[in-house]
């Protein structure tokens, strides 16, 4: 038998380990932003996420709910009748924990809105509301003209909506975007 001496191995990382180290959390860093930019990016001009306080859009929508908003709908094309949009609360109307309002497009550009006997007239015409329950009785209001730019918002809780019928019609500048679908609670994921 011989006398053999194993030299140990060396612990010390070479100067390639700590290169690709360095290479990895790199990476990592890297990679953690562009995922926040790509957020970032996303939640101001293409999708935000909204919650719903209070009651103004029952049944349609219920205190709680949360729902997606869809901020190209605005850019690129004018808010329609009938549409659930999400704007800058009006001065006045804001609070601390509500800064923006959900409501329905009702009146246009140009047009002249009332509310009486319990309905809806556009330019003196009956609207046909089917999204409502029957027996839905909507506020005395006006005649109202809504200005050019301008939009004539309510809430589907008519009685109990505070909306263009206290505020006024809604400048076209203050809409943030479009409400295409709920996402909670999970028992009411839909589109809207």
């Amino acid at each position: 038998m011989t006398d053999e001496t194993v030299e140990p191995i060396s612990e010390e990382a070479s100067p390639e380990d700590s290169g690709s180290a360095l290479r990895t959390v790199l990476e990592w860093v890297g990679l953690v932003v562009c995922a926040l930019l790509v957020a970032f990016v996303v939640k101001t001009f293409v999708f935000q996420a909204f919650y719903i306080p209070s009651e103004s859009m029952v049944p349609t929508l219920a205190v709680g709910d949360r729902v997606l908003v869809n901020k190209l709908a605005d850019r690129f094309g004018d808010p329609e009748r009938f549409d659930i949009e999400v704007f800058r609360a009006p001065e006045g109307t804001e609070t601390a924990e509500i800064k923006d309002l959900v409501k329905r497009v009702v009146g246009l550009p140009n047009e002249t809105i009332e509310g009486r006997d319990g309905r809806i007239y556009i330019d003196g015409e009956l609207l046909e509301e089917s999204f409502l329950p029957p027996g839905t009785q909507s506020r005395t209001f006006g005649p109202v003209e809504v200005p050019p730019g301008h939009y004539f918002m309510l809430g589907d809780n008519r009685q109990f909506s505070k909306d263009s019928t206290y505020f006024g019609p809604v400048p076209r500048s203050s809409m943030i975007g479009r409400v295409f679908v709920r996402i909670w609670p999970l028992n009411r994921i839909g589109l809207l």
